[in-house]
């Protein structure tokens, strides 16, 4: 199976995220910020990382650069999830290591696109 994490401050966004991608078969664990998601990520064995970028504690960003400086994680698409549509904080999130950018609200079926577009690079 594979295992996606998803890491937001919103319950109701990491619920939205997990029943788009459980019912596609997809195993999914869920962190409230990017200090949670660094120990999940460090504990588990995960194919990909969705993030937000605005959280408490940890921001997604120094999650995505925290997570970067980890030999186990240097491969795993990180994908943002974010209701900031920026160009110069998309840059900061492409130097960082993120793989792609979703901007919240967002589709369920655009979710799943993206995803299965990631995982099959």
């Amino acid at each position: 199976m594979t295992n996606i994490l998803t890491v937001d401050d919103s319950a109701s966004i990491r619920a939205a995220i997990k029943i788009a991608l459980t019912s596609e078969g997809y195993g999914v664990a869920e962190a409230r910020d990017g200090q949670e998601g660094v120990a999940q990520a460090d504990a588990g064995d995960f194919q990909l990382i969705i993030t937000d970028l605005n959280m408490p504690v940890m921001d997604g960003l120094t999650m995505i650069r925290t997570l970067r400086t980890k030999p186990k994680h240097a491969g795993v698409p990180i994908i943002f999830l974010t209701t900031e549509s920026d160009a110069d904080i998309k840059a900061q999130a492409k130097a960082a290591g993120a793989t792609g950018w979703l901007t919240k609200p967002f589709q369920p079926e655009q979710l799943v696109g993206v995803v299965r577009k990631v995982l099959a690079r």
